[in-house]
């Protein structure tokens, strides 16, 4: 990156943004000035997106989301390499199981919750013992659409991230008024933990969207950059849906 602008003073953290959707927030945080640390699983990947973010913008620390040592050590890096830690941008997630509700495995479906909402929630706690109880800022969790209408075959995803809609509610109730908590809830954006959803068939798949495409990372960026500055001072505990307008076509067919 080339001609970055004057530093903010502020810091974001950012979960599960090695690749994807949350590298593309850290994007959109750096591009405004703003340092970042990221975390994610593959040290490789992390140390690949520092390079492309730059290094006197960002850092990372990498582990699994679910552990709280890792969550706690993501903070205090943190705070020992910035100063503060502003924005919690939660977006680890995973979701490794395709099926009905019926067959699905129960310790699955504890992992998937463990990774999409218990580990958002270990986060926020931390980011707000360490620095936002005392100083303010904002949380952006990254939810679905999947958990506002039900997906076929994702129903564990979805319901995880129908907990993490009501989450944000309940953050943002307790946190308020020193820190403001929303959510964005994206349809099938182009990264490759969704490209189960669209490879081989993206014209298909985008054919069904009244903006003609898929979303892209920076789609997503924009908005959680939106959501973490002034603009959205009056803004908390909503969902942001951002889809391309596919809601638009529920109950016409």
């Amino acid at each position: 990156m080339t001609a970055l602008p004057e530093l903010s003073g502020k810091v974001a953290l950012i979960t599960g943004a090695s690749r994807g959707i949350g590298y593309g927030v850290a994007e959109a945080l750096v591009a405004r000035g703003d340092r970042v640390v990221i975390t994610g699983r593959g040290e490789d990947a992390l140390k690949e997106a520092v390079e492309q973010l730059g290094a006197d913008r960002a850092v990372y620390v990498a582990g699994k989301a679910h552990d709280e040592a890792h969550q706690a050590l993501a903070v205090e890096r943190a705070m020992e390499a910035f100063g503060r830690v502003d924005y919690l941008v939660n977006n680890a997630g995973t979701n490794p199981v395709f099926g009905p509700l019926a067959d699905l495995d129960l310790g699955v479906a504890r992992k998937v919750f463990e990774t999409n909402v218990i580990s958002a929630l270990g986060f926020a706690q931390k980011t707000w013992h360490a620095w936002q109880k005392d100083n303010g800022g904002a949380i952006v969790n990254i939810a679905s659409v999947a958990g506002i209408a039900p997906s076929p075959f994702i129903a564990a995803y979805g319901v995880s991230k129908a907990a993490m809609i009501n989450l944000t509610q309940q953050m943002a109730h307790e946190f308020a008024p020193k820190v403001r908590v929303n959510a964005i809830a994206p349809a099938v954006v182009k990264t490759k933990f969704a490209q189960a959803l669209y490879e081989g068939r993206e014209a298909e798949a985008a054919a069904a969207y009244p903006l003609g495409r898929l979303g892209v990372p920076s789609d997503i960026g924009g908005a959680a950059a939106f959501l973490t500055s002034d603009q959205s001072d009056w803004v908390t505990g909503q969902t942001l849906v951002v889809d391309g307008g596919i809601f638009l076509n529920a109950g016409v067919g």
